[in-house]
């Protein structure tokens, strides 16, 4: 399983959400800086989101993810806010490994399948899911769909990977939400990165004995609930 340590972005710093509200955000720091760090752990991939991004649309923080690929070699992935072509296409060819469509992928079918077409396995669906149901626009929106009819749809349209994130947990320490996982990898044949509530090496443990894809550390590498070097060796086990 893949260990993504997650740098999300605000005004050029590194923050964390709680439960996804913008109101209740902490600072961490430089994004560079935990860039190499996370390198220097052993991390070979890198999750990256651009909260501005996803609220408003476009690329508020393009300047400070390219500062993040001048500061590591890793594989990064970067969501929020790529909601047409030239979105995408600014960022792969800016070095960044991959684009997450969520709010896009949600609300433009025709973008998404041209986005696919173009440019293929650089291109993940991002499903961010709150009692049930999708959200879009930085977790602000309901998306009236289920998340099992939106898998079924993106696995349709040849969709790789599939990044879910539980928004009810993030931020929380409390632990994945591991019957939904379980549930994602019974009804899809897509690769399934899971997010929101990573607390422990335990989560890790469980997330990979399912037969995760990946899994998204992010606010409990930052207060030291999870030691970054043991949990990327962990996951390679």
């Amino acid at each position: 399983m893949i260990l993504f340590p997650a740098i999300d972005i605000i005004a050029g710093r590194a923050v964390r959400l709680t439960k996804g509200d913008y109101a209740r955000c902490t600072v961490y720091g430089d994004p560079a800086a935990f860039a190499r760090d996370f390198t220097a752990c052993g991390a070979s991939h890198i999750h990256l989101v651009d909260l501005e991004g996803a609220r408003d649309g476009g690329t508020p923080n393009f300047d400070t993810v390219l500062a993040v690929r001048g500061a590591t070699d890793a594989y990064l992935e970067i969501g929020g806010g790529i909601r047409d072509i030239g979105t995408a296409e600014k960022y792969l060819s800016a070095g960044v490994n991959r684009v997450i469509l969520g709010t896009a992928a949600i609300e433009d079918e025709d973008f998404l399948r041209e986005a696919l077409r173009r440019f293929g396995d650089r291109v993940a669906v991002g499903a961010d899911v709150r009692d049930g149901s999708l959200m879009t626009r930085g977790w602000m929106r309901s998306a009236q769909v289920s998340l099992a009819d939106f898998c079924r749809r993106m696995e349709e349209l040849g969709v790789d990977t599939l990044i879910c994130t539980d928004i009810s947990r993030d931020g929380l320490l409390a632990g994945s939400n591991r019957d939904m996982y379980r549930a994602l990898l019974r009804e899809t044949h897509m690769r399934i990165v899971a997010s929101g509530g990573v607390s422990a090496q335990e989560d890790l443990v469980s997330l990979r004995e399912m037969g995760l894809w990946g899994a998204i550390v992010g606010k409990a590498y930052y207060t030291g609930a999870i030691d970054l070097r043991n949990a990327v060796a962990l996951c390679e086990e």
